[in-house]
């Protein structure tokens, strides 16, 4: 009797603990600032910018011109004082008083699949549970049930390597993200940024459509009862498209509206285009709206650089420039960057040393951004070595970056969400230590 009173009173605390309503997290003054913030009204959203392949920190944020290690890349001053970016981003070098420079980042995962996991949920993939995705168990926290539009978009993920990197994990479908673009294998090239299947058959009335979605629920709810996962997950993935094909809120994905000057302002590829419709969802209410950027004409592996690096990587540096450049200054001028946190990323960095004329995997010491809402721009926290080999300053963790995130989003990293058997799971690992001197 004793033990069945232990056990349901610390499930209650574990149901409280996650609902983030225990007395020590009541009681924070964390918690105090952001229920304030909440209480002001104000719409959280995340854009991740994913570089898929492994972007060289020495041929984008953390050049060393001086050092044989750089090649043939060349360094330009940035806005910041004392601060160079490679010479193939210019237009982020002018926005560099906006943005936080990681330049410290280390990992033991030099292999993508296991990288691009950890990167994404900051957990190994390791045994039966499957972890949900960042954008998933943040958009959890930020969307809002009743809106038309899905809280977390992701635009031409190249899941070939990692496909539980991107999905939802123990979370289910209702948390998985609206793919657009989808890519075939590993290569991103001549990406459509479409939502498919939006609308009715030509050769069907607007009548008849509705009744075969009326039966088709009938149907489907009576077997969802009797029926494991799978079949919920399928019928709550119809639900949403079928709200998704009524709404007019489906125009947030209609890039054609937007002017010549606008898109060609974004660049003209996927990874452009993908950046201008992730302010478009977000100024639309979207929560957590992720763009991945891999290959392109001209670096067909995307930044997975193993040969002919410094050809590859002024092709990729030009769409990554101009996309992230002039998503700053749209969401700025827009109202938006505030409430807008930005990250950069890929699965690790480069190797410094030059192996037959490219960089291999190199988790060691590597670089990412952060911008927008949540964060103080206008610095570069921690150092690499003079060759780039090491982390010679405040060495970040993947846990750590990701806790940094959620407390730049407005998320407690320490909330719980209960897996199967009851078995509660923090958003990020306990041992993480989020970066404050980045948070704003």
């Amino acid at each position: 009797m004793g033990g069945d009173r232990f056990h349901g009173t610390r499930r209650r605390f574990l149901q409280l603990s996650a609902a983030g309503l225990t007395v020590a997290g009541a009681s924070s003054p964390w918690f105090e600032r952001l229920a304030q913030a909440s209480a002001a009204g104000k719409k959280r959203s995340c854009i991740l910018l994913w570089m898929a392949g492994g972007p060289s920190q020495l041929d984008t944020f953390d050049p060393k011109p001086e050092h044989r290690n750089a090649g043939s890349g060349k360094a330009i001053a940035t806005a910041l004082p004392g601060v160079q970016f490679s010479e193939h981003l210019p237009e982020l070098a002018k926005e560099a008083k906006r943005l936080a420079i990681i330049r410290s980042m280390t990992a033991k995962e030099g292999d993508h699949s296991r990288a691009t996991y950890l990167g994404h949920t900051g957990q190994l993939p390791v045994g039966p549970l499957k972890y949900p995705t960042m954008g998933s168990f943040v958009s959890k926290e930020l969307g809002d049930e009743s809106s038309e539009l899905p809280a977390f978009v992701s635009i031409a993920p190249s899941r070939f390597f990692s496909p539980d990197a991107y999905g939802p994990g123990f979370l289910g479908s209702r948390y998985a993200p609206l793919v657009v673009g989808e890519v075939a294998g590993f290569q991103q090239r001549d990406i459509k940024l479409t939502v498919e299947n939006l609308k009715a058959p030509a050769d069907v009335s607007t009548d008849r459509f509705a009744k075969r979605l009326a039966l088709l629920d009938a149907v489907g709810s009576e077997f969802a009862h009797t029926q494991a996962a799978p079949v919920k997950s399928h019928q709550v993935a119809y639900e949403r498209a079928v709200r998704l094909m009524k709404s007019d809120a489906v125009k947030a994905f209609d890039l054609d509206s937007e002017s010549s000057e606008v898109r060609d302002d974004y660049g003209r590829n996927y990874f452009g285009q993908g950046c201008l419709l992730a302010r478009r969802l977000v100024e639309a209410g979207v929560s957590f709206v992720e763009v991945s950027l891999g290959g392109l004409e001209g670096a067909p592996a995307g930044w997975d650089t193993h040969s002919d690096i410094f050809s590859q990587v002024k092709v990729l540096n030009g769409a990554l420039d101009k996309g992230f450049a002039t998503l700053l200054r749209d969401l700025s001028s827009r109202g938006l960057l505030e409430t807008t946190t930005i990250v950069w990323m890929g699965e690790f960095g480069r190797t410094p040393r030059i192996s037959n004329g490219g960089r291999d995997h190199f988790p060691t010491a590597y670089s990412t951004i952060l911008a927008g809402g949540g964060v103080k721009g206008g610095q570069v926290y921690g150092r690499t070595t003079a060759d780039g080999g090491a982390v010679a300053d405040k060495p970040v963790q993947i846990i750590d970056f990701l806790a940094t995130i959620c407390r730049a989003v407005g998320v407690d990293p320490s909330r719980q969400n209960m897996a199967e058997g009851e078995r509660p799971i923090r958003l990020v690992d306990l041992k993480a230590k989020p970066l404050t001197e980045v948070l704003g």
